[in-house]
């Protein structure tokens, strides 16, 4: 048994819907078909509910509003409304964690997704798989924070300087927040692309099997924990992963987007 089926015999897994469910598994069907995916979310009311109210909010900007799951996938996209889903079963599967500020917790979390699917458009890595796997990064910290409550609020004091909880999470606890998500995408089933990313998120360089995916999660974990992050702060991201990934620096300046324009699903 590995150190890290030891860690998840100390937690109670989150339970995740039937529709969640049916919904990651679509994510490994590539043959899968929109009216599917419909059927999926219209099996639950009150997701259907909050996905209309997503689409109609103004980070979406759509030109008249959609009152229909039908007219929400037209205007928004299939991809995108799946990955709204389950981010909103994922974030809902969480209860409240003593010693963590849900709020800032999931502003941070959304601002991972957005700027994983920014970084991801050049790459040609699909966006609403970014988006969702960058959502999903910082999850295993949820589950520190049932194994082992007391080194939560070590993890987490000042200062939270960008990438250095990642550090307190292996010293502390022997695996990064990254690490322990991928294991619970792992036995949730989700595809193999997002597994790796996780799993090798806090250090994208030090694997042998590379995965972009995994570098383009380091960026957006570390842009998501600089406060008020503008274009500038792409001069202190980590130079050796943005050459590997053979990014614009200059694209990246000029495309730069606000953590305040991204969806917030919690």
């Amino acid at each position: 048994m590995s150190s890290i089926d030891s860690f998840f015999e100390s937690v109670k897994l989150p339970s995740i819907s039937e529709v969640a469910r049916a919904l990651i598994q679509s994510l490994n069907d590539p043959d899968g078909s929109i009216s599917e995916v419909r059927d999926l979310i219209t099996r639950d009311p009150a997701l259907s509910a909050k996905l209309l109210r997503l689409a109609n909010s103004a980070q979406f900007g759509l030109p008249r509003g959609v009152s229909t799951v039908d007219a929400a996938i037209a205007m928004v996209g299939m991809n995108q409304l799946r990955s709204l889903a389950l981010g909103a079963c994922l974030s809902g599967a969480f209860p409240n964690t003593p010693g963590l500020d849900k709020g800032v917790f999931w502003r941070t979390s959304m601002a991972c997704a957005g700027y994983a699917q920014w970084l991801a458009e050049p790459l040609k890595i699909d966006g609403q798989v970014a988006w969702l796997t960058g959502m999903m990064l910082r999850l295993g910290e949820l589950l520190i924070a049932q194994a082992e409550p007391r080194t939560l609020q070590e993890i987490e004091k000042l200062p939270c300087i960008p990438g250095v909880r990642w550090q307190r999470e292996k010293r502390l606890v022997g695996f990064t927040e990254g690490q322990i998500t991928a294991e619970l995408a792992r036995r949730w089933n989700f595809p193999m692309q997002m597994v790796q990313a996780l799993q090798r998120s806090a250090d994208p360089l030090a694997e042998q099997a590379f995965s972009r995916l995994g570098a383009v999660l380091h960026l957006a974990g570390l842009l998501a924990e600089t406060p008020d992050a503008t274009a500038q702060c792409v001069d202190n991201l980590p130079a050796e992963v943005l050459a590997v990934l053979e990014l614009d620096i200059a694209w990246m300046k000029e495309t730069f987007p606000l953590a305040s324009e991204f969806v917030d699903i919690s």
